[in-house]
């Protein structure tokens, strides 16, 4: 009972802190941070699905309070935060490849967030040109930058996430 108790706390504590750093990277870089032609640089932390389960409900958190601190429109805090979480989920499924790992957000991103651009702010840039810029700026994030964070996490893997939690057991 105490064991169980103990993991409930660890994936609580590593969800909340993902969730604050997600938060803390994007209200820091705010400018970039939205709009058509934006590089989130806390998507970089869409990696650590890799390493964690708990980091699905921290980056899902983490988008959902970035989108409301920053004064994000209604339909972006809802449907922000759910590409955020439909792509910590994917990249969760593929965490036995650190390659495939990027994919599902940077997917679910470019082909989310353009139609909440469209509704949400009511951007008059075609959905294929909205896209191409969201996914250049998610390729730029998860894509190099994120590979870069995970490549340096693997290497300290059970020393910041436990064993238990490195392996996703």
């Amino acid at each position: 009972m105490k064991e169980n108790n103990l993991k409930n706390t660890y994936f609580l504590a590593y969800g909340a802190a993902i969730a604050a750093i997600y938060v803390a990277l994007t209200m820091a870089f705010q400018p970039i941070s939205f709009g058509p032609v934006q590089f989130r640089i806390s998507e970089a932390l869409c990696i650590l699905p890799f390493f964690t389960p708990a980091a699905i409900p921290g980056l899902f958190v983490g988008c959902f309070l970035s989108n409301l601190f920053c004064g994000a429109a209604g339909l972006d805090i809802v449907f922000g935060s759910l590409a955020t979480l439909i792509g910590a989920v994917g990249s969760y499924a593929l965490r036995r490849s650190k390659v495939l790992v990027c994919v599902p957000p940077i997917l679910a991103n470019t082909i989310i967030v353009p139609w909440v651009l469209r509704f949400a702010y009511g951007s008059e840039d075609l959905i294929p040109f909205m896209m191409l810029t969201v996914g250049i700026g998610e390729v730029l994030a998860i894509g190099v930058l994120g590979s870069i964070l995970l490549a340096a996490l693997n290497r300290y893997k059970t020393m910041l996430f436990g064993k238990c939690l490195a392996t996703g057991r």
